[in-house]
């Protein structure tokens, strides 16, 4: 993440305070060497993060927080070891008649998750293979608000609110393009069975992960734990095609995407892609989340400069090239 929009937001040059709306990640009661409590905080926007302190805490005058809650703030920004510390002089709790934006408070997807929703939806009820369309329906009925709202992992590509029905949307998107592209040359590509693989691949993630009012993962599931999204997967989609009465072949031809789509076993996928399809959902999706992740590591960094190593990409330090930005473009 780059730098907290709280922090940009000045209210008094002359003094360099800074006012706005943010949510806690992380608060403790502390003392300092002379006894005196202090709350330590970590508090968040879409922009970013900051550590926070609010000296001389009372809960009494200040009142009482908690991870979660949005809150409002006024201080001014110091250097502790150089970085950025905010100095919290007045804090709050959000007030229903508070007109916040959730979109400033935590990163969200640029899309309408619930349009996006039921393009998919309708999309789906295009396919030539009906049993294909049933199924896909079915499922995406069966959990609608959480599919249109969740976010696509606790960390990494697609953590944001919104962004399952993001991610889910643009690989459909990319999907179109590459079959349109190989249904000439191969014939017997099954168009339906590809968009069918891309839109339930993840839709177990509505079960695996527990997600906040605010839209964003805190946490997984214990079955989530235990099981992980492409299992509970597998298992929505045979049990979802006893209930429809399904043809058998067509079940596990859906479950195999599904259980194959990360790859390989060191990404979770306990088989590989072992049939055309099966391959372009699995190659889409690591496309998708990779694009996702090197452009949210490169927007913290400027032109000409190389990001920290990103671990969830072998280590690699990413190059922000500046090719294709607008001539303005910092």
């Amino acid at each position: 993440m780059g730098r907290m929009k709280l922090l940009s937001n000045c209210i008094n040059n002359a003094t360099g305070a800074v006012e706005g709306f943010c949510v806690i990640r992380s608060v403790q009661v502390k003392s300092n060497v002379k006894g005196a409590d202090y709350l330590d905080l970590v508090l968040a926007d879409a922009g970013g993060e900051v550590n926070a302190k609010l000296w001389d805490y009372s809960t009494g005058v200040h009142g009482v927080y908690a991870v979660g809650d949005i809150i409002k703030v006024r201080g001014t920004i110091n250097l502790w070891k150089d970085v950025e510390q905010l100095k919290v002089d007045r804090i709050r709790h959000r007030k229903d008649a508070d007109a916040v934006d959730m979109s400033d408070i935590v990163a969200s997807s640029p899309i309408d998750g619930e349009a996006t929703y039921e393009a998919i939806f309708e999309f789906a009820g295009t396919f030539a293979d009906p049993d294909l369309t049933l199924l896909t329906q079915y499922l995406l009925k069966s959990r609608r608000e959480a599919i249109a709202a969740y976010p696509a992992a606790l960390k990494l590509h697609h953590a944001i609110r919104g962004g399952l029905m993001f991610h889910t949307g643009t690989m459909l998107e990319v999907a179109k393009k590459i079959v349109e592209v190989y249904k000439p040359l191969y014939p017997e590509l099954s168009s339906d069975l590809v968009y069918c693989g891309i839109i339930l691949h993840d839709i177990a993630k509505t079960e695996e992960l527990n997600v906040s009012e605010l839209g964003v993962a805190t946490s997984y599931s214990t079955r989530g734990q235990l099981m992980g999204h492409i299992n509970m997967g597998v298992c929505m989609v045979e049990q979802a095609a006893a209930e429809l009465q399904l043809p058998e072949e067509l079940t596990t031809l859906v479950s195999h995407m599904l259980l194959s789509h990360h790859g390989q076993p060191d990404y979770g996928s306990p088989k590989p892609p072992m049939f055309p399809e099966a391959e372009i959902v699995s190659e889409i999706d690591m496309l998708d989340a990779r694009m996702f992740e090197m452009y949210d590591a490169l927007g913290a960094v400027k032109i000409g400069e190389f990001t920290d190593r990103q671990w969830s990409m072998d280590d690699r330090r990413l190059y922000r090239h500046g090719h294709g930005c607008v001539k303005n473009e910092e």
